[in-house]
């Protein structure tokens, strides 16, 4: 996991095992490189870099003493050719991804993928409907907690958006491990306080490693 080393993993692991001590909540950590691979921002960039290069090549090859015999047929394949390279460097640049990517579209795809995640994981199948998924999507910067039935009736709307607004700062901070583990402790608080009671009888239902998707 780019993000996470072996230790980080061993110390999230842990966090989960003392978070729901705290409550009858099932936390489940969830992390993926990106959510989709978004080919709008290819054919954007292409789109931009062929037509700037093409411009550039057709103004020096009216304007400079630098292209010999070619003709303008060549010049313009000379400018598409540089757009392509271009674009097939840049596209693999997450901060030119996340600049180019359509805000809906991103949403879309962290909200689908987490959906899929919260399901694959079978978070909803516990004894209380008390499971709650954080959601990473490394690429996009985004932050996804979602909590069961369970959950959703005793902690209000809203309640995780300061928790998602720290995870991401530490994300773009590079201190992806130190941001996930707090906020696995705050949702363990957070669940404690809103009455999501652990039982006398409190079982590890779903686990406590981070998954990867």
């Amino acid at each position: 996991m780019s993000l996470f080393s072996q230790q980080d993993l061993h110390d999230i692991e842990a966090a989960v095992q003392a978070a729901e001590k705290k409550s009858s909540g099932e936390i489940v950590p969830y992390f993926v490189d990106a959510s989709a691979d978004y080919p709008e921002v290819f054919w954007k960039l292409l789109t931009y870099l062929n037509s700037t290069w093409t411009v550039a090549a057709l103004a020096w090859f009216e304007y400079g003493n630098y292209w010999y015999d070619l003709g303008i047929l060549e010049v313009i394949l000379i400018g598409l050719t540089i757009g392509v390279l271009s674009t097939l460097l840049l596209v693999r640049i997450p901060f030119v991804i996340r600049l180019l990517a359509d805000r809906d579209s991103v949403d879309r795809a962290v909200t689908s993928r987490a959906a899929e995640a919260f399901l694959s994981e079978e978070v909803f199948r516990t004894r209380d409907r008390s499971g709650i998924l954080i959601f990473i999507s490394e690429l996009e910067h985004r932050v996804l907690i979602v909590g069961d039935s369970g959950i959703n009736a005793k902690v209000k709307a809203g309640t995780w958006d300061s928790l998602v607004t720290d995870l991401i700062a530490s994300i773009r901070q590079k201190k992806a491990a130190a941001g996930l583990i707090a906020a696995i402790d705050q949702c363990g608080t957070v669940l404690k306080e809103a009455g999501v009671t652990r039982r006398d009888d409190d079982t590890d239902e779903l686990g406590n490693t981070l998954r990867k998707g």
